[in-house]
């Protein structure tokens, strides 16, 4: 909790019978899906199709994606939506329910294929575009997809195994999205531009052909990050991916609600809003969440070449745009930049936990700026939980209140625990996925039969529902029998100079496991802030049990695709350094 004290106008409850009342967006109603009575969205949009044709109807002459010096309105990219699907059906013999796979970085030629797959039905397969070859190939063999698109630096590294790559996945086809950018030709492979451009085709008979979707349709598959194994495809269904557009919309309107204020009824006339796009669209954060609920809301869309703070602050002043975000070290990133006093509107948290200092340290680089915060998995299409504003500043460890289609469980040892208790955090809801692709027994190990998904994080509920993430399981340090979660341990290591914390594990013979810490601090800090004043920090903090017995300094944490600190590197670090100290005498006085 923060020192922020503050008496919301509206009970939890009172803001959920006004965001779901009759009529508005959030109506809710309750359906048999698949033999499981769950509550939904009534105003929902029936399909991913459908949301593009009523968005890109909406505001055609409104500027959509900026990118560089390109520079494309809802209705240009929507015309190339449509002469892409043709060349689809046309040229690869996509139909609905066959698989498109993206792999590359963020281009407006990337959303151009997304939204040409759901015209036509077709799955949509977002490969994270960062895998080592082996994982990648394993992710667009598995899927089998009729089409295969890819940057130039895919293209660059999977050419070797092209033949095998079309013979084992199946496709029709390997394209190279931004040709220019590389060496002009692959082998096995044609140029997305010129299959683009000699295209003659009818493009007008995908509005025409109506594929009929309904919302229990195959929609897309994400993948998972692939950390202890071969990635696993997640397949979601029309209703469980457009369902997190709806939930996104959740935590700020309950935020004025909460504040005693009425809902604002968006209006064609207000100014066009603006978001940087930092994440990659592979990662479900950004196309489930931030990408949807750019569209939704008529927004311009700017992207980045690559995460650069620096850049990141310049196109936010030069586009005025109005929110931005992304995973904590992003939202860190812009904190510490000179865009800091600039009148930002929104700065989003997700993708992994945020230390609660980062409030802090964005109120007083951003003064009137609407902070949020989500929680959820690929599994359920990014949010499950979240809030915004007056709650977060209030509750900056938590991770928010399950949506209005969510249920959240806190279970242990098999049994569901009363509120204040840790536990495995247990969500079930229309936003859960359909399954992993081809793999049932995957699929069976993390979500039960009546439709509750087994997160694999620790955390507990409070007595107003509000949810707090601790660890993941994996990531637990159990010292001496004592649970000790990681989000602890950092969070009572940030002060001033610290940029990133990672707690994690060190081997003892007769605890079993220890605390050690992995630091990066702000250049400007590195003489100043020691080993000793951290740990006594620490002490200050934490229970003697928690205070981690070493720090090590690291210029930077490296990070995965999705922003997630990548834990197993440090700890091998971590433990390497404590071989070398000899496992210091340190643990006998704690």
């Amino acid at each position: 909790m923060s020192d922020f004290a503050w008496r919301p106008k509206r009970t939890v409850a009172e803001c959920h019978a006004i965001l779901c009342a009759p009529g508005s967006l959030h109506e809710l109603e309750t359906r048999l899906i698949d033999g499981r009575v769950q509550r939904v969205y009534k105003n929902q949009w029936p399909s991913v199709r459908f949301f593009w044709l009523w968005a890109s109807n909406l505001y055609p002459d409104r500027t959509y994606i900026v990118f560089e010096q390109q520079q494309y309105t809802y209705k240009e990219v929507f015309d190339r939506s449509l002469k892409a699907v043709a060349i689809f059906n046309d040229t690869y013999g996509v139909q609905k329910g066959d698989r498109v796979a993206i792999c590359s970085r963020n281009y407006p030629e990337y959303l151009v294929a997304f939204w040409a797959c759901h015209l036509i039905g077709a799955v949509a397969v977002l490969a994270n575009a960062w895998l080592p070859t082996t994982a990648l190939l394993h992710c667009l063999t598995n899927t089998q997809c009729k089409v295969i698109m890819l940057d130039t630096e895919r293209a660059d590294r999977l050419e070797p195994v092209i033949k095998k790559l079309t013979t084992d996945a199946k496709a029709n086809g390997v394209v190279v999205l931004e040709s220019h950018e590389g060496k002009g030709h692959w082998k096995g492979m044609q140029l997305w531009a010129t299959v683009f451009k000699n295209y003659k085709g009818d493009q007008s008979k995908v509005l025409q052909n109506d594929p009929k979707l309904v919302p229990e349709d195959n929609a897309l598959i994400f993948f998972t990050s692939g950390t202890t194994g071969l990635p696993k495809a997640v397949l979601s269904t029309q209703r469980q991916f457009l369902t997190n557009t709806l939930n996104t919309l959740v935590a700020r309107g309950r935020a004025v609600l909460r504040r005693g204020e009425d809902l604002a009824k968006p209006s064609l006339e207000d100014p066009q809003q603006g978001y940087l796009i930092s994440v990659p669209f592979f990662h479900v954060t950004q196309t489930t969440s931030l990408t949807m609920t750019a569209t939704f809301a008529g927004a311009k869309i700017v992207l980045l070449r690559k995460w650069n703070p620096k850049e990141a602050a310049r196109l936010i002043r030069e586009h005025k745009l109005s929110s931005a975000g992304g995973v904590p070290s992003m939202s860190s990133d812009l904190i510490e930049s000179e865009l800091a006093g600039y009148t930002l509107d929104g700065l989003s948290f997700g993708g992994a936990p945020a230390a609660d200092i980062l409030t802090v340290r964005a109120r007083a680089a951003f003064p009137n700026v609407t902070l949020s915060q989500g929680y959820g998995l690929t599994e359920t299409n990014s949010i499950a939980t979240s809030f915004a504003g007056d709650d977060y500043i209030a509750r900056p460890s938590s991770c928010g209140l399950p949506s209005p289609v969510n249920d959240v469980l806190i279970v242990k040892d098999g049994k569901v625990v009363p509120r204040g208790e840790l536990g495995e955090i247990w969500i079930r809801g229309c936003n859960v996925m359909q399954e992993y692709w081809r793999d049932p027994a995957a699929t069976a190990k993390v979500v039960t039969k009546d439709g509750w998904l087994l997160s694999g994080d620790i955390g507990f509920q409070d007595e107003e529902g509000f949810v707090y993430i601790r660890d993941r399981i994996k990531d637990l340090i159990i010292r001496g029998g004592e649970n000790i979660d990681c989000v602890s341990v950092e969070n009572a290591l940030f002060t001033e100079g610290v940029m990133e914390v990672a707690a994690v594990a060190v081997p003892d013979k007769r605890l079993g496991e220890l605390v050690a810490a992995v630091v990066a601090l702000k250049p400007e800090y590195r003489d100043k802030i020691t080993e000793e004043s951290l740990i006594a920090l620490a002490r200050t903090r934490l229970p003697n049990f928690a205070v981690p017995v070493m720090i090590v300094f690291k210029a930077e944490l490296e990070h995965n695709p999705s922003g997630k600190i990548l834990k197993a590197g440090l700890r091998k670090l971590a433990g390497r350094e404590w071989e070398k100290r000899g496992r210091r005498a340190t643990v006998a006085k704690l």
